[in-house]
């Protein structure tokens, strides 16, 4: 444990970006140190064993990793390899080096992941103008104030141990005061400062204060269809522009944990994202009327050849504005005539995607496959929800004609409600508590409930533990959540690119259908004949976790993992005897000191019941 705790400490977390870790395995391929190693009990009695083959998707790379790992062989490969989104969500297939090697002295090793983008990192030095002018004067540092917010934007600023004596807060608004306040009192380059950190902190600050000064705050975002825009980066700083966009801001204030920031990293172009939801309600903002959709993008910087990606920029679009531009987006998309026959936006098209239209259905899915927007009113209130639920008959058409893929994992870390023992019996319990009349009562004495007590009075007697108090359970309570094995279910895109017609077949329910990926973004562009009846039956696909109920999860496996125990016995003597291992020892105190005990406990009442006969 000290070793693990010592390798957390020294690991440069924010120099290996939102995307690189490191973690730590031991000879049966469990992970000791793992960013997925996250068990939801907190109080488990038992210690978590997590697979390295769990904790991240399984597939002949990351075998041949473990196996090397485990025998304690050095190496490193690049791979292409599915990453799942910090939210569980989504799949990506992504481009990661792993770079491992035996720890000396210990049975157990070492990796680090990395993308190709973090390789390398940026390291800002601002010494020599922070020397000329103190920090709390400069513009930058006044942007963070939050009088400026109304002007400039509101600042989130990632909880990150930028100092010693930073305090640090769950409330963002009272940790970006902690901050300022410290800032007034040391400099950056002081000792007590991790000075990559907050120079990196103070260079993001100044560049995206240009952007809003040069850029954001020349835009009428009103005419765009934009709710808000902002900005997020490695240094920690996150800006949304105008202020009271902030209000409806829920992203996590650590880009490092925001999974729209992780994801813009790992995909080339723009990331569309609806508001997850998973069952009923509404989202319509009741101020606005309206829902986001976040569009995020990264931002590419070749230094030298060698590439980076210090920040992530997007906005939030206005889904109702949005929506009018169906009609131009199908003319781009299922017309390849060109000329009077093209749509525009007050043009009929040959397919028309107005909203309520009562012909066709026109969706944009993202490649998770939740609803992004619709043409359909009905289906506004339906956006971020899994597009199985909305239309499951186009879904499974999606699916089957292999649009989207399926991936299913197992979750061994999770937590369920306790299962109703249905053979416990439900009689209550009780404790006979013996009277004074059963004191002075002869036949009492030699009952089992006499015996009973008296037991349990020399018990205490001999081991001291009578008035005892330590913290045990009550008897049959049970903890009202326990681990369990949960199935998760993802969907991503396939390699299918083209524009495809399709016939989604089922006899009187038949139906076309169109289907698009749109370039440089991760949606999908459907549009359908309504369905002129229900009777189709198909596949329900759903995204829900759902329990793994199999009494024995590892039968499931293919085949038994590779593992292989200590080479050395610790602490092993071959003179010690084991015979007595895991015996108990109980004091037995002389037989003829507890007759005498038994004969003075029945004087009393014996001589009062002689004494009441005699008179």
């Amino acid at each position: 444990d000290v070793a693990i705790n010592e390798i957390k400490k020294k690991t440069p977390t924010y120099r290996l970006g939102a995307n690189g870790y490191t973690f730590a395995t031991d000879p049966n391929g469990y992970v000791l140190l793992h960013p997925n190693l996250r068990p939801k009990i907190i109080n488990f009695r038992e210690p978590v064993t997590l697979d390295f083959l769990d904790a991240e998707l399984e597939d002949s790379n990351k075998e041949t990793i473990r196996r090397q790992m485990i025998d304690g062989k050095p190496g490193q490969i690049k791979i292409k390899t599915l990453i799942k989104s910090v939210d569980e969500r989504y799949i990506d297939e992504s481009i990661r080096t792993y770079t491992w090697t035996p720890v000396e002295g210990t049975d157990y090793s070492l990796g680090l992941v990395l993308p190709t983008y973090s390789e390398n990192h940026i390291k800002a030095n601002l010494s020599d103008q922070i020397l000329q002018v103190q920090l709390p004067y400069t513009k930058d540092f006044e942007s963070l104030l939050p009088n400026s917010f109304e002007s400039e934007g509101h600042v989130f600023i990632a909880p990150r141990e930028y100092c010693n004596d930073l305090e640090l807060s769950n409330n963002n608004t009272e940790f970006l005061l902690n901050f300022i306040a410290l800032m007034e009192k040391v400099t950056p380059d002081s000792k007590q400062c991790d000075n990559l950190l907050l120079h990196n902190l103070i260079l993001d600050t100044g560049i995206i204060r240009q952007l809003v000064e040069k850029v954001w705050k020349n835009k009428d975002l009103n005419t765009y269809g934009f709710l808000a825009v902002f900005a997020a980066t490695d240094g920690g700083i996150t800006r949304v522009f105008p202020n009271k966009a902030a209000e409806t801001w829920e992203e996590d204030p650590e880009p490092f944990n925001a999974s729209y920031y992780r994801r813009s990293l790992d995909n080339k172009g723009y990331i569309f994202t609806a508001p997850y939801r998973s069952g009923g309600g509404e989202l319509l903002n009741p101020e606005n009327d309206t829902i986001g959709v976040l569009v995020s993008t990264a931002l590419d910087i070749t230094i030298g050849g060698k590439t980076i990606k210090p920040a992530v920029v997007g906005v939030k679009l206005d889904l109702e504005a949005w929506t009018d531009k169906f009609k131009i987006l199908a003319s781009n998309h299922t017309d390849n005539r060109q000329g009077s026959n093209m749509c525009g936006p007050n043009r009929v098209c040959e397919m028309d995607c107005e909203a309520n239209s009562e012909d066709l259905l026109c969706y944009l899915v993202d490649d998770g496959g939740f609803l992004i927007m619709s043409n359909q009113k009905e289906h506004w209130n339906e956006v971020g929800k899994f597009f199985g639920v909305v239309d499951p008959n186009l879904m499974y058409a999606l699916y089957n004609n292999s649009f989207y893929k399926r991936k299913q994992s197992f979750d061994y870390q999770s937590v369920c409600e306790q299962m109703q023992n249905s053979e416990a019996g439900a009689a209550p319990r009780g404790v006979f508590v013996p009277t004074i009349a059963d004191f002075v009562n002869l036949a009492w004495w030699t009952s089992a409930a006499a015996w009973s007590l008296f037991q349990q009075l020399l018990y205490g007697l001999a081991y001291h533990s009578w008035f005892a108090t330590d913290e045990v359970d009550a008897e049959g309570a049970e903890p009202k959540e326990r681990s369990c094995v949960m199935i998760q279910t993802q969907y991503y895109f396939s390699n299918l690119s083209s524009s495809y017609n399709i016939l989604q077949d089922c006899g009187n329910c038949s139906r076309l259908f169109h289907a698009k990926r749109i370039n440089n973004t991760n949606l999908l562009f459907v549009v359908a004949e309504k369905l002129p009846c229900t009777s189709c039956e198909i596949e329900m696909l759903s995204q829900d976790e759902e329990e793994f109920m199999e009494e024995n999860p590892c039968e499931e496996l293919a085949m038994a993992r590779y593992r292989k125990g200590p080479s050395t016995c610790f602490d092993n003597n071959n003179t010690e005897i084991t015979s007595d291992c895991g015996r108990g020892h109980s004091f037995r105190p002389p037989l003829y000191a507890l007759l005498f005990i038994q004969l003075l406990l029945l004087y009393p009442p014996v001589s009062a019941h002689i004494h009441s006969q005699l008179h």
